[in-house]
């Protein structure tokens, strides 16, 4: 597992500066736990694990979980795309069929980060987890100011596909 908040070597190796941050949060969750409690649990720690391990492997640190949902942090866009792929691909060779399956979906935000106590605020957070907020699980949606420091350095086989500007809650344009 990386990292985590309230360890000292969480705190010292958070990045600073520019920071890409990456959230992810399980499509339809609430519903899932409704449904089926018992598998749930598993499932969710089956996610936790590889959510962690991809983080992990691209040079990421998760600084925060709520529920089932991720926020991680990278120094380089690049590092945090490549984990949010290997993640959507981890979580594709699962069987998560006894919890009618998992659609986890996820954002890339880059910017000026705040961060205080190992924890981050500010409008970059912000921007970050109302991006999410317009996935759908499968899906990792990258913001413009990501796109433009990944446009030169994608993995083989991936490209980006503009989805329009979207207003996002609260925040300016």
């Amino acid at each position: 597992m990386p990292p985590r908040l309230g360890t000292t070597s969480a705190r010292t190796m958070l990045p600073t500066g520019t920071v890409t941050f990456a959230f992810s949060d399980i499509e339809g969750s609430t519903q899932r736990w409704e449904a089926h409690p018992l598998e749930m649990r598993s499932a969710l720690r089956r996610h936790d694990s590889l959510l962690a391990e991809a983080i992990e492997t691209h040079g990421g640190c998760v600084f925060k979980t709520v529920g089932d949902a991720f926020c991680a942090a990278f120094e380089r866009p690049s590092n945090a795309l490549l984990a949010a792929l290997d993640a959507q691909r981890r979580l594709a060779r699962e069987d998560f069929v006894p919890v009618g399956g998992l659609g986890v979906r996820m954002a890339l935000h880059t910017g000026a980060a705040d961060e205080r106590d190992g924890d981050y605020f500010g409008p970059v957070v912000n921007r970050a987890a109302r991006l999410l907020a317009l996935g759908h699980g499968g899906q990792v949606l990258v913001s413009g100011a990501s796109a433009d420091l990944l446009c030169d350095v994608l993995p083989p086989g991936c490209s980006l596909a503009n989805l329009g500007g979207h207003r996002l809650k609260d925040l300016s344009p």
